[in-house]
């Protein structure tokens, strides 16, 4: 059964790391449905087969200054 992991889980799985989460693996069924029954991780039907790449821009980080008045002069005395 292939299902996408939501989480990434810590330790092996038959002497390999788990997936990351995202990543689409192959996982025999009866295990396959413990992992989405729990939460852990999502069927992945054939429509589904690429994950969702977020593209969202940076957050513009530039330090906003007000623009520099120009200097007051004082009027000259008599």
């Amino acid at each position: 059964m292939r299902i996408r992991m939501k989480v990434t889980l810590s330790g092996t799985r038959n002497g390999e790391d788990w997936p990351p989460a995202g990543e689409i693996a192959d996982i025999p069924t009866g295990e396959a449905q413990h992992l989405v029954a729990s939460g852990i991780a999502e069927e992945v039907t054939a429509k589904d087969q690429t994950p969702e790449v977020e593209t969202a821009a940076a957050p513009d980080t530039a330090e906003k200054r007000p623009a520099r008045k120009a200097p007051t002069q004082k009027p000259a005395k008599d």
